[in-house]
């Protein structure tokens, strides 16, 4: 609590007022959250508003993806943005080319009882100007992860001991594993989305990142041999699909029916769906054992896909000291109940979180935590993360390759042409 709010608590109780009768701080609140995410970060405001009479949130939900950073974008403009919101940590160099967020000092995160080193590098990396400047706080590291049907592979070679995939050392044995699993009679052996850019573009940016690619460096897109990586990276996928192994144009939801109806032995998607299978295995709706690991390393080195969901506060000319302060006791509170949040699938930022005995306790999420320091955040540029350009491209032409309507090579120096006309 603020030593400004202690002081009116204390002076209201002397004068035998209640807390109530005191002046609040109220916050308008703005998030993107749905499904499940939402459900859980509403009943963290509740709490929050609960313990908290002199700071009120107001929460709104909007539109995810491109409606709500539009929003944020007009709202900012005219001084009417919200005092907090969540963020994608993707998006934040369209945010500073567009000055629609303040900068947080160190003396603010100390005084919201936080500090840069409480959080995993990588976050605090994507959540920071080139030279340091703190924009937003990380809440958590959502990434890929390998979703496995532990009964299929109780006895094979790719189950461990210990119930975790073992023996995944490369494509060719990502390649055995699918195969068998089609002889097997898994009709789609690997699921994801892979009929856009959401599902498409982080299976891409995996398995370039784990060939130790830059899709932009140095203001150039796929400079050097980058371009050969991202064919490599395509032409993995395509071959995946032209033998059966992955499915053809699977929607999002088609990808998770496809894995909960037995008909992939793998698949891969964001740790937000490991509410979805933690409820159907409680129901006994889902009809086999399941877990989740990192994505394996298959080529050079560990890489996986990921963003980070941050709070931001904007660049409102009209925001008091008090709302100012307010919003970072939020920021701070809410990190120090981010457990809360991991039983949505996501990595806390916090590292004390994710260092406590609660947080090892909690599976699948204490097994896959590790991919936290082995995290491809996507390229830092305006062009690129969340309903960005990349995804667009994502959808024009990686898609279709690897559905066989174009080739790999083709593919990627189209993606480099259009994107590249877009750096400047």
């Amino acid at each position: 609590m603020k030593l400004f709010t202690k002081l009116a608590t204390a002076t209201a109780l002397t004068m035998g007022l209640s807390t109530s009768a005191m002046a609040q701080v109220e916050l308008e609140w703005w998030d993107f959250l749905a499904g499940g995410d939402g459900v859980r970060m509403k009943a963290l405001i509740d709490e929050f508003n609960a313990e908290h009479p002199d700071i009120q949130i107001s929460g709104t939900t909007l539109e995810w993806g491109l409606p709500f950073y539009t929003k944020v974008r007009t709202a900012t403009a005219v001084g009417q943005g919200p005092d907090i919101m969540t963020y994608h940590l993707s998006r934040l160099p369209l945010a500073l080319e567009e000055d629609v967020l303040t900068p947080i000092t160190d003396a603010e995160m100390g005084a919201a009882g936080l500090s840069k080193s409480d959080f995993f590098e990588a976050s605090i990396t994507a959540a920071s100007t080139d030279d340091g400047q703190l924009m937003a706080v990380p809440f958590d590291i959502h990434a890929v992860v390998a979703y496995y049907n532990k009964t299929a592979l109780e006895g094979t070679e790719w189950l461990g001991e210990d119930g975790n995939l073992t023996g995944i050392d490369s494509i060719e044995d990502m390649t055995a594993l699918l195969q068998w699993a089609k002889a097997e009679g898994f009709s789609d052996p690997l699921s994801f989305q892979s009929e856009g850019g959401g599902g498409t573009w982080r299976m891409f940016y995996t398995l370039l990142r784990q060939q130790g690619g830059e899709m932009i460096t140095d203001g150039e897109v796929l400079a050097g041999d980058n371009m050969d990586k991202a064919v490599k990276a395509i032409q993995i996928l395509a071959d995946w699909r032209a033998e059966g192994l992955i499915p053809e144009q699977a929607a999002y939801e088609a990808s998770v029916a496809l894995f909960s109806g037995q008909k992939a032995v793998m698949h891969i998607n964001g740790v937000w769906e490991v509410p979805t299978f933690k409820d159907s295995a409680a129901d006994g709706s889902l009809g086999f054992d399941w877990f989740a690991n990192e994505v394996p390393q298959m080529l050079d080195q560990p890489a996986t896909w990921a963003d980070s969901h941050a709070f931001a506060i904007p660049n409102n000319p009209n925001m008091t000291e008090e709302e100012r302060e307010a919003a970072l006791t939020v920021i701070g509170w809410m990190q120090q109940h981010s457990m809360a949040w991991a039983d949505a699938g996501h990595i806390p930022a916090y590292k004390p979180t994710v260092d406590s005995d609660e947080y090892a306790a909690l599976e699948p999420n204490a097994t896959y935590a590790s991919l936290a320091e082995n995290a491809a955040f996507d390229p830092r540029s305006k062009i690129a993360g969340v309903a960005s350009p990349v995804y667009d491209a994502v959808d024009n032409l990686i898609a279709p390759a690897i559905h066989g309507f174009l080739s790999a090579e083709d593919a990627a120096a189209q993606m480099k042409d259009q994107l590249q006309g877009l750096m400047n």
